[in-house]
């Protein structure tokens, strides 16, 4: 898969803060389309560090009134095996950065259950959560309309790690499993999940990116095949990955 040949578009923004801007303006794009049409909408949150600046543009009152947040739906695409309060958790991250600070209606927040002594049956809760409550498209998999996602240096996204059992993962669309790399448990969407969304942002900054990048679109497919991320490829919908100048400096790609 060359540049050519990744299965959506590219951005390159000059610095961090401006690639976070873009995918602001996207993501209130998408969502008030979506609620325009067809009067709620559902957003699967991400984690990690990258989303911060992200997260911190909604934080603005300019930005986050330009939202209809009392129609959004929000759920999580990975969390850590912590609980909710704890200063690594994914959704303790989104509610200190953003959901405190946008007019979100708490009974439409999903947190994933992260938190409890039985992991598989709390990702198993949660896939019925999700198809309980998102219309399905496709071969019968509920459709988000919008799933943001960030990459590591090693190329994971959500909390699919490489080398985990997780990546071939084709039935269970939300799982719980251990991550040698980590030595602990996350629960995460799984690619056929990921894969059905409408709108798939990816959001990637930093020069610890670069060397993944590089392969993710560049013509060494081995090389690409190792990275998790490669497998985001929508069966139905929109991808685009918004980068730095500094995770896009080996791929030949500019600003």
């Amino acid at each position: 898969m060359s540049k050519a040949q990744f299965p959506g578009r590219i951005v390159v923004e000059s610095t961090a803060r401006k690639a976070a801007a873009f995918v602001a303006d996207l993501v209130r794009s998408i969502i008030c389309q979506v609620v325009g049409d067809s009067g709620s909408c559902s957003v699967a949150l991400v984690g990690g560090t990258t989303p911060h600046a992200l997260y911190q543009q909604f934080a603005r009152s300019a930005v986050s009134d330009a939202v209809p947040w009392h129609e959004t739906d929000i759920y999580f695409g990975d969390e850590r095996d912590v609980s909710h309060d704890h200063v690594d958790s994914n959704f303790h991250m989104a509610q200190r950065t953003l959901l405190d600070h946008i007019p979100v209606n708490p009974a439409r927040v999903h947190p994933m259950p992260a938190d409890c002594g039985d992991l598989e049956r709390a990702a198993a809760r949660y896939e019925q959560l999700i198809r309980g409550n998102i219309p399905v498209g496709g071969g019968d998999i509920p459709r988000f309309d919008l799933i943001l996602l960030g990459m590591g240096g090693d190329g994971h996204t959500a909390s699919l790690f490489p080398f985990t059992d997780a990546l071939d993962e084709t039935e269970r669309l939300v799982v719980s499993h251990f991550i040698p790399v980590l030595g602990r448990e996350r629960m995460t969407f799984t690619f056929p999940l990921i894969n059905a969304a409408r709108n798939i942002l990816l959001l990637v900054t930093g020069e610890d990116k670069a060397e993944a990048i590089a392969a993710l679109v560049g013509d060494d497919e081995k090389a690409r095949g190792k990275l998790p991320v490669s497998r985001v490829r929508p069966a139905d919908g929109r991808l685009v990955m918004a980068l730095d100048a500094a995770a896009a400096r080996l791929a030949n790609l500019r600003a």
